[in-house]
């Protein structure tokens, strides 16, 4: 019988040590419009424009913004070499275990699960407060003289936010895949709308201004130390390309697509960013009246005095508004997959509860509730203090590039050491039986010991009792007497339950390419400059705005990131290292490895089991 394109996706995930649970809803187009749609990037360029603009300058924007791009592409070309590797939801903390050295494994994996987990909490808290607040500068624009803005009413709208995504992830997740594909055409066509009107109406600064003029308004000693504060606006632009890579399991195809969607949506979101950021700068007027406009947003102030009427304004900020809104519904998506994978291999408190996946919509519904439940919280920060809450929009930074540096670093050191092998073009692979990883034999509950209190030497999750796999080991003890035989013996079932205990783990397969990467010292070049770049990103990342620093300008992003890390290390000592192994090969995944003579779960869509 011939294999589908489906079988091909749960072998390579089983490869990974991994039952499928959820439902591929996605191909390459929609994953594509996915990712395309997580970066958005001309959108940020406009939320995120002031931040660049007070250190550097025009110029600061224009040159910060190619350095920015090509260095950020180049992480993501390491990021997408990781994913078409091991294409799993857990990406980072997975990638970790299996690269990273033995003693460190277990211990590295853990901090990173949690770092990435609580980054893109903290992603779906900014993206929803930055929905909201742009939801209340549309209605102080439109209601200028007769509405009071308050700082809870953008935490109530960014609640709104929050709902609507609930519904749309929770209640229609079958519509995910086409709404992104309208959402990629919705992106460029409301891209071209808005840059032909701000070039037709707007006056128009020279040349001489945008490419030359640089602004030190942060009060810094030299203008190069402006340069690499305000270099943080661009490098913000784009953060999260790697949501593509916790869809994983429910993606088409996935160590191909993966890394296709993630390059091409940096390519042509790089490029329409830069040609908004241009005509931002050529279209900007008076400079003092944008920066200080009472909508919270330079760019409705800039739409405003380009159209010179209200209601056009509003209209173009609305398509700015209804992209993010779309943003922060993919990222929710995304945010629940990454912490949905860590609870399934009990990083997390109440790991069963969290790892939870309907049955009937095959969604984990509690992650979803767990992430927009914690980042509702975090949006409160923002009532008492934008300040602080600018310290959460700062673990974005810090929390995704640190959870990305690791397994980069060890990939460039497991590369130039030759350990990893060439890509094969077929995956061996082990026939994955429909029955054998049926939803009847659904994960229930994570134990430790197996059979007889025997132990695996794996991190295990079980099925709901035994029944099934002692049936198993009945099964072949009779196949060991011989073919057309129905003999019995209990020697028999001692060694074939012996061959059930044998140990499996992903840390024993070999490292294996996967279809996508960088062959050669070009591969090895641009893994290192990568890891130079994201030292640079996150050096930077933790420098206050402006001097003097003070309480109120201190950037207290590195308190932020250091605590997590610091809770995640005392949160491993207490419980963590009782329950978390590494990632856990799946019980029916195990026992069709073992019963196929395998002593190891391959990676990368190639590797031997």
């Amino acid at each position: 019988m011939a294999r589908t394109k489906g079988d091909s996706d749960s072998n390579t995930l089983a490869l990974l040590g991994k039952k499928e649970v959820l439902k591929r809803r996605f191909g390459f187009w929609s994953l594509f419009g996915f990712a395309v749609c997580e970066l958005i990037t001309w959108e940020t360029v406009l939320a995120l424009f002031s931040q660049g603009f007070d250190n550097g300058g025009p110029a600061g924007l224009v040159y910060g913004f190619i350095i920015a791009w090509s260095s950020t592409l180049s992480v993501y070309v390491v990021i997408s070499e990781l994913a078409s590797m091991a294409p799993i939801a857990a990406g980072q903390y997975y990638w970790v275990y299996i690269l990273a050295p033995d003693r460190y494994k277990v211990f590295c994996s853990y901090i990173v699960g949690w770092l990435t987990s609580l980054a893109w909490v903290a992603t779906v808290a900014t993206e929803t407060i930055f929905a909201g607040t742009m939801l209340q500068g549309l209605i102080i624009l439109d209601h200028e003289n007769d509405y009071d803005p308050k700082r809870w009413h953008g935490t109530l709208l960014a609640w709104l936010v929050i709902v609507v995504a609930i519904f749309i992830n929770v209640v229609i997740p079958g519509a995910l895949p086409k709404f992104e594909i309208f959402i990629i055409v919705f992106h460029i066509a409301g891209f071209i709308a808005i840059v032909s009107i701000l070039w037709v109406y707007s006056p128009h600064n020279s040349a001489h201004f945008v490419f030359t003029t640089a602004l030190n308004e942060g009060g810094w000693p030299t203008q190069g130390l402006s340069y690499c504060v305000g270099f943080l606006g661009n490098v913000a632009t784009f953060v999260g390309a790697d949501a593509s890579v916790h869809m994983a399991e429910e993606v088409a195809n996935a160590p191909w697509n993966i890394p296709r969607a993630i390059v091409g949506a940096m390519l042509i979101n790089g490029a329409v960013g830069f040609v908004m950021m241009l005509t931002l700068l050529f279209c900007l007027g008076d400079v003092d009246s944008v920066l200080e406009t009472a909508t919270g947003y330079p760019f409705i102030q800039i739409f405003k005095d380009s159209v010179t009427n209200t209601a056009g304004a509003t209209v173009m900020g609305a398509i700015v508004l209804a992209l993010t809104w779309a943003c922060a519904t993919g990222i929710i998506t995304t945010a629940s997959r990454m912490t949905w994978s860590f609870a399934r291999d009990k990083g997390t408190p109440f790991s069963s509860a969290v790892s939870y996946v309907s049955k009937t919509r095959r969604i984990p519904t509690v992650a979803v509730l767990v992430v927009t439940g914690i980042a509702a919280l975090l949006t409160l920060i923002y009532i008492g203090s934008y300040t602080a809450f600018n310290d959460v929009i700062s673990l974005t930074i810090t929390g995704f590039y640190s959870s990305y540096f690791l397994p980069a670093a060890f990939l460039l050191y497991n590369r130039v050491k030759g350990r990893v092998q060439p890509h094969q073009r077929q995956t061996p692979g082990f026939p994955v039986d429909p029955d054998d990883m049926s939803d009847d034999n659904a994960t229930k509950a994570p134990v430790s010991p197996d059979r007889d209190g025997i132990s695996t030497g794996i991190p295990s999750k079980n099925v709901a009792g035994r029944d099934d796999l002692d049936d198993d080991i009945k099964a072949e003890a009779t196949a060991y007497t011989g073919a057309g035989s129905s003999a019995y013996h209990p020697a028999a079932e001692a060694a074939a339950a012996n061959q059930h205990h044998r140990v499996v783990s992903v840390a024993e397969a070999p490292l294996v390419w996967g279809p996508f990467h960088l062959p050669g010292w070009l591969g090895i070049v641009n893994n290192a400059y990568a890891c130079v770049y994201m030292i640079f990103v996150i050096f930077w990342s933790v420098w206050p705005p402006e001097t003097p620093v003070n309480y109120q300008t201190m950037n207290y992003s590195v308190v932020v990131t250091s605590g997590v890390i610091i809770f995640s290390i005392i949160w491993y000592y207490v419980r963590g290292r009782k329950e978390y192994q590494g990632p856990i090969v799946d019980d029916e995944v195990a026992a069709i490895v073992v019963r196929r003579g395998s002593v190891g779960v391959g990676v990368g869509g190639g590797g031997g089991v």
